[in-house]
């Protein structure tokens, strides 16, 4: 057992010290949401070229099963009626300087999106992994999920 707990303590050490702080990296995550969000507000719809072209591994606010969202080449387009998400607090940790980021932070606001529910106190926590392909951060995998006294998405599935 004290082997066991030595070599998981060990694992977690090197894990931990395999991340790296990077200001610029930990900048540059930062300001994709911020701007990511700012444009989904102004335009009402969200930006294309933001997911993996791998595709992303996503579990949604909504709850459910795990969703496997498709390259950008092959999403549509959001559409919204109203769209007014502050992200709050986002920390970042940089797993490869300049190449793999994961972010957390908090999202609250308002969500309306086309031929769906409204959901007027949006309140979740949210965590993303970030991946840059051709110069620009792409999101991999996120996991989105309601805080206490808030509600997540309506949405269930990629079609919707």
């Amino acid at each position: 057992m004290k082997r066991m707990l030595l070599t998981v303590t060990g694992l977690m050490l090197l894990c931990m010290s395999a991340a790296q702080a990077d200001p610029a990296t930990e900048a540059a995550i930062k300001k994709h949401i911020m701007d990511d969000n700012a444009y989904t507000t102004k335009e009402l719809k969200t930006r294309g070229g933001q997911v993996s072209a791998e595709g992303s591994s996503e579990f949604w606010s909504s709850g459910g099963l795990l969703h496997e969202v498709p390259p950008d080449d092959e999403a549509e387009v959001e559409e919204f009626d109203a769209f007014s998400i502050k992200p709050k607090h986002i920390h970042v940790i940089t797993l490869v300087p300049g190449k793999v980021a994961v972010a957390m932070y908090y999202s609250e606001g308002l969500i309306d999106r086309k031929n769906s529910a409204a959901v007027p106190n949006y309140r979740t926590r949210a965590t993303q992994v970030f991946v840059k392909e051709d110069g620009k951060w792409k999101v991999r995998a996120a996991h989105w999920s309601p805080i206490t006294g808030g509600a997540g998405t309506t949405q269930t599935s990629v079609e919707n």
